[in-house]
């Protein structure tokens, strides 16, 4: 009679056993779900930019002449300061925009001609750039760079690394703070491509003052637009029924390309940064 007993109390214990833990398991399982809602919820929202073919080219070409045609560091390093100076909201809103700025980038960035070796590297940084966000890791907020080995009277230039052939920096107050509005950080942009749209800014406008459409002979290559002008050679032929056969249109308007800054005056050389800046 007490083995029954006995064998009764152990059963009515393991059942409540069961119960409790049952209880545990199941009050448990809300208390993360809502963790789980609440990280959703806290993610900021991505600011997104548009970008063309045109924009896509325009990051390549920015790359490629500003970096002496060096490496995919380089490249990046480059590509890296015209997201941040798009990003910023202090320069022009889009890719073609920034590069195409006057006085900002190197003569010839929209003209000259893209050796076809680089093209593999170039199009592997701009697909990285605007594809997976990626940027380069020791530019960090960098805007502004210029050749490494010189030297520049200047006291808020705060270099943060060389890529090639650049020396990059940051501009900051005697107190170490940005002097510049700060670009969003990579995981807050989102590149939205736009096929079959233009976003050149209107100075790359070509404005013909005739009556007439005109076709635009292709520029050469070799030539930049600061020093050359779109010229129209060819007469253009209007309908038999007005009065002059042929018509000789004025020239184009040219194209303004920046120069490089800062200015070389007073430059002095200094030895080369190190690879991480100061």
């Amino acid at each position: 009679m007490r083995a029954e007993i006995s064998f009764g109390k152990s059963l009515i214990g393991i059942f409540f056993v069961g119960l409790a833990a049952a209880s545990c398991t199941t009050t448990s399982k809300p208390a993360a779900t809502a963790a789980n809602t609440k990280t959703k919820q806290g993610q900021p929202a991505k600011v997104t930019f548009n970008y063309t073919a045109k924009d896509r080219d325009c990051l390549q070409r920015a790359m490629y002449f500003e970096s002496q045609h060096s490496d995919e560091d380089g490249y990046m390093a480059v590509g890296t300061v015209v997201m941040n100076r798009l990003t910023s909201g202090a320069y022009p809103p889009s890719i073609c925009g920034v590069v195409a700025q006057k006085r900002q980038f190197a003569p010839g960035v929209m003209t000259r001609e893209v050796k076809p070796q680089a093209e593999t590297e170039l199009a592997s940084a701009a697909d990285a750039i605007l594809v997976k966000g990626a940027r380069h890791p020791e530019v960090k907020n960098a805007m502004f760079f210029h050749t490494n080995g010189l030297k520049f009277p200047y006291d808020n230039m705060h270099y943060v690394t060389v890529a090639g052939g650049n020396a990059f920096y940051e501009k900051r107050d005697s107190n170490g703070m940005l002097q510049t509005p700060p670009p969003l950080p990579s995981y807050e942009v989102a590149m939205n491509y736009v096929p079959g749209e233009s976003m050149l800014p209107p100075q790359f406008e070509a404005l013909i003052p005739s009556a007439v459409p005109v076709p635009l002979p292709a520029p050469d290559p070799m030539s930049t637009a600061s020093t050359a002008q779109m010229q129209i050679t060819a007469p253009v032929t209007v309908p038999e029924t007005s009065p002059v056969t042929s018509v000789e249109p004025e020239p184009g308007i040219p194209i303004a390309i920046p120069t490089p800054r800062p200015a070389y005056d007073s430059v002095m050389l200094r030895e080369s940064l190190p690879a991480n800046g100061g």
